[in-house]
């Protein structure tokens, strides 16, 4: 797939500070990398289809009352004689509360045409009605699809909220991973340039017989060790920015990082206490219960009319006949003048129909316990969270802690190695425990914000951050 360089002047607003640093183009903000993947990302663009198909399928459940017209002409000639001809056009305006207006104008004429068929020269009027008096008059197929078409609005909108909130966490939790793994390796960069300065200094000192051949050869192995530790993190970061790339994608074509540009070193931490509400109600508003309970909704619909189809087919029918004179072609109404009738009809089983009962009766079932199942895994995954995120707020500050003793410790070793107090070992281990402070807490850092990702995304509050 073809690659474009991403032009980040043109396409990102990135002059963000990165700790004590002045501005720099090269920062690639969290907020601008997610505004931007959550405008041109294919599957948001995907999910805005939602709303275009939920307006399609409103158009298609009126289109079931659109007048429908009609018409039919037949000429019969046999052994030189004009048998019939029959001309006949058709009107019918279905309406919301199952009735049904006709109108029809019929011109016939022939040698041998059917008596039942026969009118005068100027055609025959019909104006009449037709309505449901069994099955059909609570609701039918129209009604019902008009019904279920309003639900299948909120449906794709419910799809369409998901699948953003998928995502933002996807993409944000791509971001937090390619940070930590950029902001570890410049740890590890440094404790390599350390390492070289100490075995410059060992190798000098060797060289003016301060040092043994021994020290010197574990001060090489030691900037041995930190550049095979570089170079698993350069794996790591390559992993982590392929991935972060997945999300970058401009003119329907996806975008690569150019050199240099590196993420945000501190994203503004989102406290999830404030935007605490009683976990029931989150549960409750999230898409992805709603949208079951609208998909319920949407069956419950088509049980009533599976329910309607047990009862018998009575189909009340009433035409008054419009005729025409050689004195006025205005069709003239008479009380005298009709057609009625009623149709009737019943399956003696009614097989198919209880078996279309009881398939969407289990539907319902199957929604519920669905329902129950997700409502369930989503309160006990808020819960989950909420005790994760304190958890992991104490190892952080813990950590922070433990760091700035590591570092006070090195510093101390490094005066005593000034006096020849120390060793080139004790300053490594010292070094050691230093780095692996350092990248613990860069590590604990990005849990403590995925779990809050998590909490976000569970309670139904992500895309609204994104959103302020």
């Amino acid at each position: 797939m073809k690659q474009l360089l991403l032009t980040i002047l043109v396409v990102f607003p990135l002059l963000m500070n990165v700790g004590n640093a002045q501005q720099d183009s090269s920062v690639l903000s969290f907020r601008s990398y997610m505004d931007y993947v959550m405008s041109t990302h294919p599957m948001a663009r995907q999910a805005a289809l939602k709303d275009e198909l939920a307006q399609a399928e409103w158009m298609r459940a009126r289109g079931n009352f659109d007048p429908e017209i009609s018409s039919g002409w037949n000429d019969k000639f046999f052994d030189d004689k004009h048998y019939y001809r029959l001309f006949a056009t058709r009107v019918n305006v279905p309406l919301r509360y199952g009735l049904e207006i006709t109108g029809a104008y019929e011109n016939t004429d022939g040698v041998y045409l059917n008596p039942e068929n026969k009118t005068d020269e100027n055609g025959l009027w019909t104006l009449g009605v037709q309505v449901n008096l069994l099955q059909g008059l609570l609701i039918d197929e129209r009604r019902a699809g008009l019904q279920q078409a309003v639900f299948f609005q909120e449906i794709a909108e419910n799809q369409k909220i998901n699948q953003l909130n998928d995502l933002a966490y996807q993409a944000s939790a791509a971001y937090l991973n390619w940070q930590r793994d950029y902001y570890a390796q410049q740890v590890v960069l440094e404790a390599i340039e350390l390492a070289e300065v100490y075995f410059e200094a060992t190798r000098q000192s060797f060289f003016n017989g301060e040092k043994t051949a021994m020290d010197t050869l574990e001060a090489l192995i030691i900037v041995q060790d930190r550049t095979a530790q570089l170079r698993t993190n350069e794996a790591l970061l390559t992993k982590s920015q392929q991935t972060l790339e997945n999300f970058l994608w401009r003119e329907n074509q996806p975008l690569s990082l150019l050199p240099g540009v590196f993420p945000e070193q501190e994203i503004v931490e989102i406290n999830p206490e404030s935007l605490r509400v009683p976990v029931e109600t989150m549960v409750n508003a999230h898409p992805v219960l709603l949208e079951k309970q609208n998909k319920k909704a949407y069956y419950q619909i088509e049980q009533r009319l599976k329910k309607e189809k047990l009862k018998p087919k009575l189909k009340l029918k009433y035409n008054p006949l419009l005729a025409t004179s050689e004195q006025s072609l205005t069709p003239v109404l008479s009380a005298s003048n009709y057609k009625w009738g009623f149709d009737f009809s019943m399956p003696l089983f009614l097989r198919s129909e209880r078996a279309g009962l009881q398939k969407s009766r289990l539907k319902i079932r199957e929604i519920d316990f669905d329902i129950q199942d997700k409502s369930n895994a989503l309160k006990n995954k808020i819960q989950a969270s909420e005790e994760q995120m304190a958890i992991l707020r104490d190892q952080l500050e813990l950590q922070r802690r433990n760091v700035d003793g590591y570092l006070k410790l090195l510093e101390a070793e490094n005066e005593k190695n000034r006096f020849g107090e120390s060793s080139v070992f004790l300053i490594n281990k010292r070094q050691e425990k230093y780095v692996a402070g350092r990248i613990k807490l860069i590590d604990l850092n990005r849990k403590y914000k995925l779990e809050q990702l998590n909490y976000l995304y569970f309670s139904n509050q992500l895309l609204s951050v994104f959103n302020d």
